[in-house]
C-alpha cells in the first residue's frame, strides 16, 4: 500500500489521531525512504490474562506490523512498580517484581496469538528507567508541571475531594512519556483513556530534541454486558485464552446494539463486509441471531481455527438450539463427600468449580441459574440424592457429570 492507502486502512476503528496529517507525513517518508515507522505499545502486566478488550489496540498493532512497520511491546516491568493511576479514584497497590514477571510471561505468550512473534521487539522499561541517576530524575520532572499533572482528570477530581495522591504517581505519565524518548517512538497506540500518557510522549521528545510521535487512540470495547467496560472484575469480559466454547458463547450473549462494534474493533472482517452487514440489520433483511453466529464463529477462529470454531458452533446449536447436553463432560466424582447419598447443594457447585465461595454458589441458586438434569433449583438449603450420575448445570454454558 502507498501511504495514503495505509493511512486509510489504519484509521479504521481508531477514535482520535493525532495528528493524522503528522501520520501521513511519517508514513509518506517510510515509503519514500523503504525506512519503517517505529510503533510502540507499552504494557503493564497487572494481571494475567488478556481479554478483547485489549485485543483492541494489540490489532492495531498488527495492522502496523502486516504493513512492514516495526511494532515494539514495552512490558512495563518499572512502571509497573507505580502502578497506572489512569481512571483511578486512590493511590494504587504496587505490584512486586515477581508478579510482574509472572504476568510478563504469561502476557507475552498471549500476544502472540495476534502478533508474529518473528517481527515483534519486546522490550523492558526497566532497562532504561532502572539506570537513571537522580539528576536525570529531577531533569525528567523539570520538563513538566504540577498545575499540567492537575489537569488529568483522575488527579483532579481527587485532588478536590482532599483524596491523597503520592508524588510518586505523578512520576507514572513521565516515566511512560519516556519511554518514547528511550525508543525513538515515531507513533504510540493506547485506548482513549490513556490520551493524557500518551501526549507526555509527544511532549518529552519535544524536549529531548526528537520529533514528536503521533498519538493513536482506540475506543474502549464494551463488555458483553453492552454496558461497561470490558473488565474481569466486572465478569463481562472474553478471555483469549478460554475455551473455544465459552468464547463462543459469551460472543453470542452479547445485546445486538453492540454486534457491529465487535465487529470492527475485534473481527478480521474487511470493512465492506461489515457495512453490508450493517446495511443488511437496519433493513431487516438478516437475523441478528445469525449475524452474531458469524461473529463469535470469527473471533474463535482467530484465536484457535476454523474447524474449532465450526465445532464451537455445534455445541452452541446443541446446547441453545436443540436443547442438548455437550458431549465429553468433565466428570466429577463426589464420593467422598457424600452424607447417607446425599450432598448440599451449595457444596456440590463449589465442589464442580462453578463457584468460589459459598456465597457465589447460593447467589447462582437464587438467580435462577442452577439446575439438575434440567431442573431448576431454587432452594438454597437443597441436598441433593447422590444414588445415580446426574449432569448439573450452572448457567447457560457450563456442565458437568456428577458421579458418585
Amino acid at each position: 500500500m502507498n501511504a495514503e492507502e495505509q493511512l486509510e486502512y489504519l484509521k479504521r476503528g481508531t477514535t482520535e489521531i493525532i495528528t493524522e496529517e503528522e501520520l501521513y507525513k511519517k508514513l509518506k517518508r517510510s515509503e519514500e525512504t523503504g525506512e519503517p515507522l517505529r510503533v510502540k505499545l507499552g504494557l503493564d502486566p497487572t494481571a494475567p490474562d488478556i481479554h478483547l478488550g485489549h485485543t483492541v489496540v494489540i490489532r492495531k498493532m498488527k495492522q502496523f506490523q502486516d504493513l512492514g512497520h516495526k511494532i515494539i511491546i514495552i512490558i512495563g516491568d518499572f512502571t509497573g512498580l507505580i502502578g497506572d493511576p489512569t481512571g483511578r479514584s486512590e493511590t494504587r497497590k504496587s505490584m512486586t517484581r515477581e508478579e510482574i514477571q509472572e504476568n510478563a510471561q504469561t502476557y507475552k505468550e498471549q500476544i502472540f496469538k495476534i502478533l508474529d512473534p518473528e517481527k515483534t521487539e519486546i522490550v523492558y522499561n526497566s532497562q532504561w528507567l532502572s539506570k537513571l541517576s537522580f539528576e536525570d530524575i529531577i531533569y525528567l520532572a523539570s520538563k513538566y508541571t504540577v498545575a499540567r499533572m492537575l489537569e488529568r482528570e483522575d488527579f483532579s477530581n481527587r485532588f478536590k475531594n482532599g483524596i491523597p495522591i503520592s508524588i510518586h504517581e505523578f512520576f507514572y505519565p513521565l516515566m511512560q512519556g519516556y519511554d518514547s524518548v528511550a525508543l525513538k517512538a515515531d507513533v504510540e497506540l493506547g485506548a482513549t483513556e490513556q490520551k493524557f500518557n500518551l501526549l507526555m510522549g509527544r511532549t518529552l521528545q519535544k524536549e529531548y530534541g526528537q520529533e514528536p510521535q503521533v498519538a493513536m487512540m482506540m475506543p474502549i470495547l464494551v463488555g458483553t454486558d453492552g454496558v461497561k467496560k470490558m473488565s474481569k472484575s466486572l465478569g463481562n469480559y472474553v478471555g483469549i485464552n478460554e475455551n473455544p466454547e465459552e468464547i463462543y458463547g459469551k460472543i453470542m450473549s452479547i445485546p445486538d446494539e453492540i454486534m457491529l462494534d465487535y465487529f470492527i474493533l475485534v473481527s478480521d472482517l474487511p470493512m465492506n463486509k461489515i457495512e453490508e452487514i450493517k446495511k443488511q440489520l437496519k433493513n431487516n433483511e438478516v437475523n441478528p441471531r445469525d449475524i452474531k453466529m458469524l461473529l463469535a464463529r470469527n473471533i474463535v477462529k482467530q484465536y484457535y481455527d476454523e474447524k474449532t470454531a465450526m465445532a464451537a458452533e455445534e455445541n452452541f446449536k446443541n446446547i441453545f438450539q436443540k436443547g442438548n447436553i455437550p458431549e465429553n463432560l468433565e466428570e466429577i466424582s463426589i464420593g467422598n463427600h457424600l452424607e447417607n447419598d446425599e450432598i448440599w447443594i451449595v457444596k456440590l457447585i463449589k465442589l464442580a468449580g462453578m463457584a468460589s465461595s459459598n456465597s457465589e454458589a447460593r447467589r447462582l441458586i437464587q438467580q435462577g441459574a442452577v439446575k439438575i438434569d434440567g431442573e431448576k433449583i431454587g432452594d438454597i438449603d437443597k441436598n441433593i440424592k447422590a444414588d445415580k450420575e446426574f449432569i448439573l448445570q450452572v448457567g447457560k454454558r457450563r456442565f458437568a457429570k456428577i458421579v458418585k
